[in-house]
């Protein structure tokens, strides 16, 4: 697959993604976003700035999508000056947002029906992992454009997973961030027990670390945020945990699964929204459940 590689999407993840891109693959990189800023950093690494998505699918042979919702999805495929409308047969769409299964499955029915091939490739990890090229991506796609797109991906994730057909990196993705939800409430919940029964948080984490209750949940988003009571902004915020969460229960309901312990994150990270901690890194749904601190 040669030509240049189209990047939209230039936000918190984006940015540092499309970096990597254009400073590994050996191609031309065109970036699109509707904030200037961070094109012009971009432009220190080579990154061609794109007037519009018209501009860009124009000159790209693959075009990847980095988008913070269903909504602006489906505004830059399927808006009048659309992807839908401007990509041409033999392009590759490649969507690395975190999106609908639904969703992701009625796109790639209508680019293919154009003869354009589309793949979806969320990825996983944290913005560090994003500067560092080493995300865990997760890819829904036909197992010769996955081969084709490996090592495009390989630039900015060092995980890389051949989940399925279209919509299964999405799966993969949706239910991996469900179950990572799900146990931080129970860390959260041990956290606030713990303290209250007179026991130190660093000693029960640390505890938990040599124990059945460690892993990366606990490592990353228990000890360096839950416990310090450390939740920055442009992290990946509450907000944007529950979009992904809401993914994940769409799913499980059309799959006829119950979900309760999502319903209950869910639950949690709503009431988080509404106390005004939305923009605040996720984990501060701990808040919420200890309500003294």
């Amino acid at each position: 697959m040669q030509g240049a590689v189209g990047f939209v999407g230039l936000g918190v993840m984006g940015e540092p993604m499309c970096r990597n891109l254009a400073r590994k693959c050996g191609r031309a990189v065109i970036g699109f976003d509707r904030v200037q800023a961070p094109l012009d950093r971009l432009a220190a690494d080579g990154v061609q700035s794109a007037a519009d998505l018209r501009a860009l699918a124009a000159q790209c042979a693959v075009v990847l999508l980095s988008l913070p919702s269903a909504e602006a999805l489906e505004v830059v495929c399927a808006g009048p000056e659309g992807l839908l409308a401007t990509m041409r047969p033999g392009q590759v769409l490649v969507d690395m947002s975190t999106s609908p299964v639904a969703l992701t499955r009625e796109l790639a029915a209508a680019f293919e029906a154009l003869n354009v091939r589309y793949a979806d490739a969320p990825i996983a990890r944290t913005r560090q992992a994003a500067e560092d090229g080493t995300l865990a991506i997760m890819v829904g796609a036909d197992e010769a454009l996955f081969a084709q797109l490996h090592p495009l991906l390989a630039c900015m994730g060092t995980e890389i997973t051949h989940c399925g057909t279209v919509g299964s990196g999405q799966v993969v993705k949706l239910l991996n961030n469900m179950v990572m939800m799900e146990t931080v409430v129970a860390f959260s919940e041990a956290l606030a027990i713990a303290r209250r029964a007179g026991v130190d948080g660093a000693l029960l984490f640390d505890a938990f670390t040599k124990s059945s209750a460690d892993s990366f949940a606990l490592r990353h988003h228990g000890m360096k945020a839950v416990l310090p009571d450390n939740f920055p902004e442009r992290a990946f915020s509450a907000i944007y945990a529950r979009k992904d969460l809401d993914y994940a229960l769409a799913l499980a309901g059309d799959t006829g699964v119950r979900a309760e312990g999502a319903k209950l994150a869910d639950r949690l990270l709503a009431a988080t929204i509404e106390r005004g901690d939305g923009d605040r890194y996720w984990p501060v749904v701990s808040r919420v459940i200890d309500q003294a601190r």
